[in-house]
Protein backbone atom coordinates (compact mmCIF):
# COMPACT_ATOMS: atom_id res chain seq x y z
CA UNK A 1 0.00 0.00 0.00
CA UNK A 2 1.29 3.58 -0.74
CA UNK A 3 2.05 5.98 1.56
CA UNK A 4 -0.63 9.13 1.77
CA UNK A 5 -0.03 11.71 4.92
CA UNK A 6 -3.02 11.63 7.23
CA UNK A 7 -4.65 14.35 7.04
CA UNK A 8 -2.76 16.29 10.25
CA UNK A 9 0.25 15.71 7.92
CA UNK A 10 -1.74 16.79 4.95
CA UNK A 11 -2.83 19.95 6.78
CA UNK A 12 0.87 20.49 7.80
CA UNK A 13 2.33 20.04 4.38
CA UNK A 14 -0.51 22.93 3.14
CA UNK A 15 0.60 25.05 5.67
CA UNK A 16 4.69 25.05 4.95
CA UNK A 17 3.26 25.87 1.18
CA UNK A 18 1.92 28.53 2.37
CA UNK A 19 4.97 30.41 4.06
CA UNK A 20 7.15 30.41 1.36
CA UNK A 21 7.56 32.58 -1.83
CA UNK A 22 8.19 28.85 -3.88
CA UNK A 23 7.08 26.15 -3.10
CA UNK A 24 10.47 24.44 -3.19
CA UNK A 25 11.60 26.23 -0.43
CA UNK A 26 8.86 24.06 1.34
CA UNK A 27 10.37 20.59 0.36
CA UNK A 28 12.21 20.21 3.79
CA UNK A 29 9.89 20.71 6.27
CA UNK A 30 7.62 18.92 4.28
CA UNK A 31 10.12 15.62 4.46
CA UNK A 32 10.10 15.89 8.28
CA UNK A 33 6.33 15.89 8.57
CA UNK A 34 6.59 13.16 5.84
CA UNK A 35 9.42 11.41 7.50
CA UNK A 36 7.97 11.67 10.99
CA UNK A 37 4.63 10.06 9.23
CA UNK A 38 6.14 6.96 8.19
CA UNK A 39 7.72 5.58 11.00
CA UNK A 40 11.00 7.79 10.63
CA UNK A 41 12.43 7.22 7.17
CA UNK A 42 11.90 8.11 3.43
CA UNK A 43 10.89 6.09 0.68
CA UNK A 44 9.71 6.10 -3.09
CA UNK A 45 5.93 6.10 -1.86
CA UNK A 46 7.03 9.28 0.41
CA UNK A 47 8.86 11.17 -2.35
CA UNK A 48 5.73 10.47 -4.73
CA UNK A 49 3.50 11.50 -2.35
CA UNK A 50 4.90 14.73 -1.34
CA UNK A 51 5.52 15.42 -4.93
CA UNK A 52 1.72 15.05 -5.70
CA UNK A 53 0.65 17.36 -2.89
CA UNK A 54 3.10 19.92 -3.18
CA UNK A 55 2.90 19.79 -7.14
CA UNK A 56 6.45 19.21 -7.80
CA UNK A 57 8.45 16.89 -9.93
CA UNK A 58 9.56 13.59 -8.20
CA UNK A 59 13.31 14.99 -9.08
CA UNK A 60 12.79 17.79 -6.92
CA UNK A 61 11.97 16.32 -3.84
CA UNK A 62 14.53 13.61 -4.40
CA UNK A 63 17.83 15.37 -4.60
CA UNK A 64 16.69 17.50 -1.77
CA UNK A 65 16.09 14.05 0.35
CA UNK A 66 19.16 12.53 -1.00
CA UNK A 67 21.75 15.70 0.03
CA UNK A 68 20.60 16.20 3.36
CA UNK A 69 21.75 13.40 6.14
CA UNK A 70 19.13 14.37 8.56
CA UNK A 71 16.42 12.21 6.19
CA UNK A 72 16.60 8.40 6.67
CA UNK A 73 16.83 6.61 3.64
CA UNK A 74 16.26 2.95 5.34
CA UNK A 75 14.07 1.93 8.10
CA UNK A 76 14.95 2.63 11.78
CA UNK A 77 14.01 1.63 14.91
CA UNK A 78 11.80 3.89 17.04
CA UNK A 79 14.48 5.61 19.00
CA UNK A 80 17.08 6.87 16.09
CA UNK A 81 20.22 6.88 18.82
CA UNK A 82 22.58 8.92 16.47
CA UNK A 83 26.30 10.16 18.59
CA UNK A 84 28.23 12.78 17.26
CA UNK A 85 32.06 11.13 16.29
CA UNK A 86 33.22 14.74 14.81
CA UNK A 87 36.64 16.48 16.14
CA UNK A 88 35.35 17.08 19.56
CA UNK A 89 33.33 14.54 20.48
CA UNK A 90 35.42 12.24 18.65
CA UNK A 91 38.57 13.59 21.18
CA UNK A 92 36.23 13.08 23.98
CA UNK A 93 35.16 9.07 23.19
CA UNK A 94 32.52 10.02 21.08
CA UNK A 95 33.50 6.86 18.72
CA UNK A 96 34.24 4.82 21.39
CA UNK A 97 30.57 5.91 22.98
CA UNK A 98 29.06 4.44 19.50
CA UNK A 99 30.77 1.10 19.66
CA UNK A 100 29.57 0.71 23.30
CA UNK A 101 26.27 1.12 22.45
CA UNK A 102 26.34 -0.63 19.70
CA UNK A 103 27.31 -3.72 21.64
CA UNK A 104 24.92 -3.12 24.58
CA UNK A 105 22.30 -2.99 22.21
CA UNK A 106 23.56 -6.14 19.90
CA UNK A 107 23.47 -4.23 17.19
CA UNK A 108 25.96 -3.19 14.03
CA UNK A 109 26.21 0.75 13.26
CA UNK A 110 22.64 1.37 10.69
CA UNK A 111 20.66 -1.73 11.66
CA UNK A 112 17.34 -2.05 13.63
CA UNK A 113 17.33 -3.45 16.87
CA UNK A 114 15.80 -7.30 16.86
CA UNK A 115 12.90 -5.76 19.14
CA UNK A 116 12.39 -2.31 16.71
CA UNK A 117 13.26 -0.56 19.43
CA UNK A 118 16.84 0.98 18.48
CA UNK A 119 18.74 2.28 15.65
CA UNK A 120 22.64 3.54 16.37
CA UNK A 121 24.25 6.11 13.66
CA UNK A 122 27.57 7.78 13.87
CA UNK A 123 26.89 11.74 12.66
CA UNK A 124 29.41 14.49 11.83
CA UNK A 125 28.22 17.25 13.80
CA UNK A 126 25.44 18.30 16.11
CA UNK A 127 26.74 21.58 17.24
CA UNK A 128 27.37 20.47 20.87
CA UNK A 129 31.47 20.58 20.96
CA UNK A 130 31.58 22.24 23.92
CA UNK A 131 29.97 19.20 26.28
CA UNK A 132 31.00 16.46 23.77
CA UNK A 133 30.19 13.65 23.57
CA UNK A 134 26.59 13.87 23.01
CA UNK A 135 24.11 11.57 21.18
CA UNK A 136 20.54 12.59 20.07
CA UNK A 137 17.56 10.29 20.39
CA UNK A 138 14.89 11.04 18.11
CA UNK A 139 14.46 14.60 18.69
CA UNK A 140 15.97 15.12 21.89
CA UNK A 141 19.70 15.89 23.15
CA UNK A 142 22.55 14.61 26.05
CA UNK A 143 25.14 16.01 26.46
CA UNK A 144 28.17 14.72 28.79
CA UNK A 145 27.85 11.28 28.70
CA UNK A 146 29.80 8.42 29.61
CA UNK A 147 29.25 5.29 28.34
CA UNK A 148 26.63 4.51 31.56
CA UNK A 149 24.97 7.60 31.52
CA UNK A 150 24.41 6.99 27.65
CA UNK A 151 23.16 3.78 28.58
CA UNK A 152 21.30 4.53 31.66
CA UNK A 153 19.16 7.10 29.51
CA UNK A 154 18.56 4.46 26.51
CA UNK A 155 17.57 1.73 29.02
CA UNK A 156 14.77 4.30 30.16
CA UNK A 157 13.40 4.49 27.11
CA UNK A 158 9.74 3.29 26.55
Amino acid sequence: MAFQLSPAGLAEVKKELGRYETKESAIIPSLYIAQKENNGWVNVDVINELARVMELPESRINEVFTFYTMFNQEPVGRFHVQVCTNISCAVEGGRELASHICGQLGVKLGEVSEDGRFTVSRVECLGSCGTAPMMQVNDDYYEKLTPESAMNILRGMK
